[in-house]
């Protein structure tokens, strides 16, 4: 029993350590680090470079044109997302601080974006989304109210054309999601949200150990 308990600390462990390595994988450059300052700054949390790099990775998969964004923060994600968008693609990208957005603004400036390559609304994504086009986006990321996710789910099955990809960011609550004792009602809501992506027949999902957990999901065509 001892050997048994000794080799599930080992495993564990090196779990652990691949975990960190897998994230970190993908060097960041000085323009990125600034924007994640300017964000810790704000008391904000950052996708982690794991998640900016899965993020441009699957934009780059999907050829993306069109990208819309919940939640610009200080410009972070939506560096990654442009990185492995086309050339001439557009990241729309919502979030209610326009203070935040206008250093997102800079960021995506000094990481060499032309000013046409985004499109910032300030504003709730609830009141914001049902303004954008039907089937007119490659990728929807989420990264905004973990209450109001299952309606960011609903909107994005209609901004996505078949073959789309939605992703949602902190799914796993700093594994809260995944605890047996009493959660908050976004925990709950998150519970809600993956049991709707992994049982719709929309949707192809995948959930990747990145970051806090990234849930990924194909539109079916």
């Amino acid at each position: 029993m001892r050997q048994l308990r000794g080799q599930e600390r080992a495993i564990t462990g090196n779990r652990q350590t691949s975990w960190a390595f897998a994230d970190a994988f993908v060097a960041e450059d000085d323009v990125l680090r600034w924007a994640r300052d300017r964000a810790r700054e704000a008391g904000l949390r950052s996708v982690s470079p794991g998640t900016g790099a899965a993020l441009r990775l699957l934009a780059a998969t999907a050829d993306a044109k069109a990208v819309a964004e919940i939640g610009t923060g200080t410009g972070v994600s939506g560096i990654h997302l442009l990185q492995g968008m086309r050339p001439d693609g557009v990241l729309t990208t919502v979030d209610p601080d326009p203070e935040l957005q206008q250093l997102a603004r800079q960021a995506f400036r000094d990481a060499g974006f032309a000013a046409n390559r985004a499109r910032f609304i300030p504003g709730h994504a609830l009141e914001v989304l049902p303004r954008l086009a039907d089937g007119g986006y490659d990728l929807v990321f989420c990264d905004g109210d973990r209450l109001e996710c299952l309606d960011y789910l609903a909107e994005s099955l209609r901004l996505l054309r078949p073959g789309g990809v939605v992703c949602f960011e902190g799914v796993f609550a700093d594994g809260r999601t995944v605890e047996s004792a009493a959660q908050p009602a976004e925990v709950l809501r998150l519970r809600e949200l993956l049991r709707a992506v992994r049982e719709s027949r929309e949707l192809l999902p995948a959930l990747l150990p990145v970051g806090d957990g990234l849930l990924c999901a194909v539109r079916r065509g």
